[in-house]
C-alpha cells in the first residue's frame, strides 16, 4: 500500500507537517510512505525577496514529485500553504499537469486528503482545503479529512490549527511560529486515518 505525501513549503512549516503526516501513516501495517515536494516555479530572485529558505533548506533532500509517483499511489496526501484562501501557485501548477492521468481515470478510487498552513489563525485554512477538495473530486478521489474522534481539534487552552477538513498550522505574522505539538499530533492522526482507509479500500 503506497502512501504519497506531496507538499510545497517555502519556510518549512508545511514540510514539518508533512513529516508528521508521514509518521502517522507509517503506524499502519503495510503502509509504504514517501514524501515528495512539488517543483519550484518562482525565480530565485523573487524567492530571496520573499525571505524563503534557500537551496540549503533542511528538506532539500526530499525528491521532487513526478506524475508517476501519483499514478503508483493508493493514497495521496497534499500539503500546501494558503495563498489568499487557495492552494499555492506551485501546487496548482503541478496539479495542472495531471491531465493525462485524469484522462486515464488514474486517480479514480484513490484516497485524497489535504493539510495546510497560514500566517494567521483565520487566514483561509478551511477555504484552502475545501477548494482543494473540488480538484480531488474532479480527479475522482475519495476524500478523507480529520473526524472529531481526533479530540485535539477541540482544544481551547491554546491557539491551535486543526479542522475536520484537515490538519493545519499557524505560521504567525513573522513566520517564526513552527507547528505546535498539538498541530503535529493532529497531522499524525490524519496520516494514520488516511492509511487505514486506504488499506480498507485496498481489501
Amino acid at each position: 500500500m503506497n502512501i504519497c505525501i506531496v507538499f510545497y513549503s517555502l519556510y518549512g512549516h508545511v514540510w514539518r507537517m508533512a513529516e508528521a503526516v508521514g509518521e502517522g501513516a507509517r503506524e499502519v501495517k503495510g503502509a509504504e510512505v514517501k514524501l515528495h515536494q512539488v517543483p519550484e516555479i518562482l525565480p530565485q530572485e523573487l524567492l530571496a525577496r520573499l525571505g524563503g529558505i534557500d537551496s540549503k533548506k533542511p528538506f532539500a533532500h526530499i525528491p521532487v514529485a513526478r506524475l508517476d509517483d501519483l499514478a503508483a499511489a493508493d493514497a495521496i496526501i497534499f500539503g500546501t500553504p494558503t495563498r489568499y484562501g487557495n492552494m499555492c501557485s506551485q501546487m496548482q501548477a503541478f496539479i495542472d499537469g495531471t491531465g493525462g492521468l485524469w484522462a486515464k481515470d488514474a486517480f479514480v478510487g484513490k484516497v485524497g486528503s489535504v493539510f495546510t498552513s497560514s500566517q494567521t489563525q483565520h487566514g483561509g485554512q478551511e477555504s484552502t482545503i475545501l477548494s482543494f477538495h473540488h480538484t480531488l473530486l474532479h480527479l475522482g478521489m475519495v476524500i478523507v479529512g480529520v473526524p472529531y474522534s481526533e479530540k485535539r481539534q477541540l482544544i481551547g487552552s491554546e491557539i491551535s490549527g486543526g479542522s475536520p477538513y484537515g490538519a493545519t498550522t499557524i505560521a504567525g505574522p513573522d513566520g517564526k511560529r513552527m507547528p505546535s505539538e498539538n498541530e503535529l499530533a493532529i497531522a499524525r492522526y490524519q496520516g494514520k486515518h488516511v492509511a487505514r482507509i486506504a488499506k480498507a479500500l485496498a481489501g
